[in-house]
């Protein structure tokens, strides 16, 4: 393995708990937190295994374990399984030692539970009765697993954890499950209980990948990210930067106040989008980095207490500004912030985050406005309509971030004329919209169309639309499915313009509906009587539709967006 460092196998459970390998959960990983629906799907996992005909083995997806001897993991992800596993095994235990209590073939069952307990859990010291147990739980939670769970000590439930209560509930619930499963069975109890414990070890089995080191976990975590197989790079970041404190001799209370704010930050975050919350927020400081390289970059940069607390800090300055560009309907923006950050979610452009998390730091309201508005306007020009790559964007956004970082640019001015390399021309722009089509199916697309149509009649009238409004819809002119009355579009043309921006405009709710799909004299008057200024010019300038009438709005739809999408300091 120290060549490669990296190794991959399938193992079942009982090899993972055999020849004295042990396994622990770093101190500062995750706590306990599946609760009664994770723990019903594995037990009715297990029954489909265990019953007479069922599957002949259950897969339990991905271990990532660390390790530099092959004895001593550290559980990188897989954490909340293993606990799992071996609660139930405890619960077993838990009722092989009732049955010895009510002296029901107590000799037999008495070496049933050693030898179980000493495969699957450790053994207890015979003179202290400590536990020397196979798994070993994080800071919160190996307390009580060590004191109440392991010995199969009466559990007490007041002062204690969440996570502790979970585990509690957790064992507490399979105790049960096992305890019926054990009175049905046709065996005798005791080799009943003893048999699901070695059918489940035999039949539950996992890809295991072993590491040496967290960097090569991470590479692990990006490449089965890629792979549609979601794990926690938040809790190995997390592990690294808590276990520089650990070695520094962080005081356990300094350590709970720091795990308090990153948890805090998770919550706000959730752990799903904490990772590329990471990547934006450093990328707003420093060089830039892809996601796979991050860890990398972190691990390379920060390693004293110092520099952990100063990463913690400059994180929680940042969330707040990520949060206002991600969630920005709950965010307390001012409205018109808050109206250009949704206009980017809209666009699904994140490109320029870590450019403006950086002037969000730096500038007020007033100077930070005109900076998200340009990068608005260059995400529409360059990115929804002309549908350009956004590798060379993103570079250049990270350029002008460094310099608001390293104090080269303080002023808006200074900002907005970096940005000018991703600012496309007049022309450009022009030319890709007069051509542009927008498929309304996928539902984003039909939002960015109401979006333009809703700006386009703003500069028409003056008059502000919610384009999410539920008062008017989108009409298409040539109807996706068009009827009789539509011989001027030939079936090669009605697939390539029904989704054309000059093919679209807006309707009342109501009279949408009553459109259908007639033929355009029909909806003529129709749209002649609208409220929108936008659809009475269609109808004015249009005694008939057919492709040189739709090229032409579309054309003239073109003209207009120069001047709505632009930054008049880069014309």
């Amino acid at each position: 393995m120290a060549a490669s460092n990296f190794a991959t196998k399938n193992d079942t459970y009982r090899k993972l708990m055999g020849n004295g390998l042990t396994y622990r959960i770093p101190r500062f990983q995750r706590d306990y937190s599946w609760t009664e629906d994770e723990w019903e799907d594995l037990w009715l996992d297990i029954q489909d295994t265990i019953k007479e005909g069922g599957e002949p083995a259950h897969y339990m997806g991905y271990l990532v374990l660390q390790s530099d001897d092959e004895k001593v993991f550290d559980v990188i992800d897989g954490q909340q399984r293993l606990t799992t596993l071996s609660l139930i095994v405890l619960a077993v235990l838990k009722n092989l030692q009732r049955l010895i209590d009510e002296g029901k073939d107590a000799n037999d069952n008495q070496k049933r539970l050693e030898t179980l307990r000493k495969n699957y859990i450790g053994y207890l010291d015979p003179i202290t009765l400590i536990p020397r147990s196979k798994l070993t739980l994080n800071r919160n939670n190996d307390n009580y697993y060590q004191t109440y769970l392991v010995p199969l000590s009466r559990l007490p439930q007041r002062g204690f954890r969440a996570s502790e209560h979970s585990l509690r509930k957790a064992f507490e619930w399979f105790d049960k499950k096992v305890s019926e499963y054990a009175r049905k069975s046709s065996l005798v109890e005791g080799v009943a209980l003893a048999t699901l414990v070695e059918m489940v070890s035999d039949r539950l089995f996992f890809t295991v990948i072993t590491v040496t080191d967290e960097l090569n976990a991470y590479k692990v975590f990006e490449t089965l990210n890629a792979r549609g197989v979601r794990l926690s790079a938040t809790d190995l970041l997390k592990n690294y930067l808590f276990s520089v404190l650990d070695r520094k001799g962080q005081h356990e209370h300094e350590l709970m106040k720091l795990e308090d704010r990153w948890e805090a930050m998770v919550s706000r975050l959730g752990s799903e989008s904490f990772p590329d919350f990471l990547r934006i927020h450093w990328n707003s400081r420093h060089s830039f980095v892809r996601q796979a390289e991050l860890f990398k970059a972190i691990r390379g940069q920060v390693k004293t207490d110092q520099e952990v607390f100063k990463l913690i800090r400059a994180m929680e300055d940042d969330v707040d500004a990520y949060l206002g560009l991600t969630s920005p309907e709950t965010s307390s923006w001012p409205p018109k912030l808050k109206s250009y950050a949704q206009e980017l979610k809209l666009f699904g452009v994140r490109q320029p985050f870590p450019l403006l998390l950086a002037a969000r730091r730096m500038f007020n309201d007033q100077q930070f406005e005109p900076i998200l508005r340009a990068v608005v306007m260059i995400s529409f020009r360059y990115n929804v309509i002309s549908g350009l790559h956004g590798n060379e964007q993103e570079h250049v956004y990270n350029r002008v971030a460094g310099k608001i970082f390293n104090l080269e640019s303080t002023t808006t001015n200074h900002v907005l004329n970096a940005l000018s390399p991703v600012y496309l021309s007049d022309e450009t722009f022009r030319a890709a919209f007069t051509d542009k089509v927008l498929r309304t199916k996928q539902s984003r697309n039909g939002r960015i169309v109401r979006y333009i149509l809703c700006e386009l009649e703003r500069r028409l009238t003056g008059q502000d639309y919610d384009f999410n409004s539920d008062t008017f819809n989108l009409e298409h002119v040539l109807p996706q499915n068009p009827g009789a009355g539509w011989d001027q579009f030939s079936e090669e043309e009605i697939e390539a313009m029904v989704f054309r921006l000059g093919n679209m405009t807006l309707l009342q709710s109501s009279a949408n509906r009553d459109q259908g799909n007639e033929d355009y004299a029909t909806k003529r008057p129709v749209y002649a009587q609208s409220g929108f200024a936008v659809t009475r010019k269609l109808a004015q300038e249009n005694a008939e539709w057919n492709p040189e009438r739709l090229a032409a709005r579309q054309a003239w739809m073109a003209k207009q967006a120069i001047a709505i999408w632009q930054i008049s300091q880069l014309s």
